[in-house]
C-alpha cells in the first residue's frame, strides 16, 4: 500500500502538489529565455553611407521622400531605414483585407486630435518605382484622408516580409472587459492629474460612457457579465458634464448598484436552474425582463438617456427583487437563443 501511494504521489501534476503544499502558483508567469540571442547594442548602429543601407537611401530618394536613419534589426540583424516617403509612392499589398471607410474616417480623426503621425508603416519593395504597405492599408488611407504630404516608414528590403507579416498580427483583440478596463484607468489617471475639463470634453478618448461605469463593474468584480447590461447601459448612461473626479465618484455609486442587481439576477438564474431551465444565456434572458427601457428605441449617442440612470437603476432593483420563477416557461427558451447575445 505503501508503494501505491508513492506511486501516486509521484503522478501528481505540479499545480496539484503546490496547491497540496500551500504554495501559490503565479497564472499566466512567463518565463525569460536561457540563452541570450541577437545583436549587442553597438551591433545595431549603422549609417546612411553604410552600403547594407545604400539601394534602400537610393529608392527612397527617388520617390522624393527623405531618409532619416538606418539599423540593423536586434534579432537577425537585418538593415532596416527609417525614411519619410510620399504618400503617392506608397500603395498596399494587393492582397489585404478591404479597406473600412467607416474605420478609415475614425482612425483619421484620431490621428488628428493626437496631433501627430505617430505609427510609421511597415514598407517592403514592390512594383518598380512603389513602395508596398503589407499591413498599413487604413493608416495610408487616413494619412490621405488627412491630406498628409509624406508619412514615416520602416522599409525592409525583403519583400517576402509582405508575405509573413499577417503571422505577427497575433494581438489579443480588445472584448467589452479590455476596453471597459482600459477607459477607467485613463479616466482614473487623468483624474488623479487634476485635469481640468468635465467627463464630456473626454468624450472622443472614452468612446462610450457605459465604458466607464463598465469599466468600474470589472475592477469590483473581473468576471461580472457586463455584455448582459450593455444594450441597458447603452440607453441611460450619457458623459457627465461635470468636472471628471466629481462624475467618477457618482459612477462608483452606480456600479455598486448594479453589482447589487446582479446579485439578486444570480439568485433568479439559480432559481431558474433549479426548475430545469438550462441556457447559457439565462442571465441574459433576466437581465433583459427586469431592463426598464428594453423596449425604448436607442436614440444617438449624444441624445437625452431613455431614462435618468439613478431612476432606471431604481426599477430595475425593484424589478429583480420582484421576479416570479413562475412566469417563465420553456416556450421562453427559444426566446433566449435568439434575442439574448452577448459582447464577451
Amino acid at each position: 500500500m505503501a508503494a501505491r501511494q508513492k506511486k501516486a504521489a509521484s503522478r501528481r501534476t505540479p499545480a496539484r502538489r503546490a496547491k497540496r503544499s500551500g504554495t501559490a502558483r503565479t497564472r499566466g508567469t512567463l518565463a525569460p529565455g536561457v540563452g541570450k540571442r541577437g545583436l549587442a547594442a553597438a551591433e545595431t548602429a549603422l549609417t546612411l553611407e553604410s552600403p547594407e543601407a545604400a539601394a534602400l537611401v537610393a529608392e527612397v530618394r527617388t520617390t522624393g521622400g527623405v531618409p532619416l536613419g538606418a539599423y540593423r534589426e536586434p534579432l537577425n540583424g537585418h538593415p532596416l531605414l527609417l525614411a519619410t516617403v510620399p504618400l503617392s509612392a506608397l500603395q498596399p499589398t494587393p492582397f489585404q483585407r478591404d479597406l473600412s471607410p467607416t474605420h478609415t474616417q475614425r482612425l483619421a480623426r484620431r490621428i488628428a486630435e493626437a496631433g501627430a503621425f505617430l505609427d510609421p508603416l511597415i514598407v517592403v519593395r514592390g512594383a518598380p518605382g512603389r513602395l508596398w504597405t503589407p499591413n498599413g492599408r487604413h493608416r495610408l488611407a487616413a494619412a490621405k484622408l488627412l491630406g498628409l504630404r509624406q508619412v514615416t516608414v520602416l522599409i525592409c528590403p525583403d519583400p517576402a516580409l509582405a508575405y509573413r507579416i499577417l503571422a505577427l498580427n497575433t494581438e489579443k483583440a480588445h472584448n467589452l472587459r479590455d476596453r471597459s478596463l482600459e477607459v477607467i484607468r485613463m479616466a482614473r489617471s487623468l483624474a488623479s492629474e487634476q485635469t481640468r475639463g468635465s467627463e464630456q470634453s473626454w468624450a472622443e478618448q472614452f468612446e462610450s460612457p457605459e465604458l466607464l461605469t463598465l469599466g468600474l463593474l470589472y475592477e469590483s468584480s473581473g468576471r461580472f457579465a457586463g455584455g448582459a447590461y450593455s444594450a441597458f447601459l447603452r440607453k441611460v448612461d450619457r458623459f457627465s458634464d461635470r468636472p471628471l473626479a466629481q462624475s467618477l465618484r457618482t459612477r462608483q455609486d452606480y456600479a455598486a448598484r448594479l453589482l447589487s442587481i446582479d446579485t439578486e439576477v444570480k439568485r433568479i438564474v439559480t432559481g431558474l436552474q433549479a426548475r430545469g431551465f438550462r441556457s447559457a444565456y439565462l442571465r441574459n434572458y433576466v437581465v433583459a425582463r427586469i431592463n426598464p427601457v428594453r423596449w425604448l428605441k436607442p436614440g444617438k449617442a449624444d441624445s437625452a438617456p431613455m431614462m435618468p440612470m439613478g431612476q432606471a437603476l431604481t426599477r430595475m432593483a425593484a424589478a429583480a427583487r420582484a421576479f416570479k420563477l413562475e412566469s417563465v416557461s420553456h416556450r421562453d427558451l427559444a426566446w433566449i437563443a435568439v434575442g439574448a447575445g452577448t459582447e464577451e
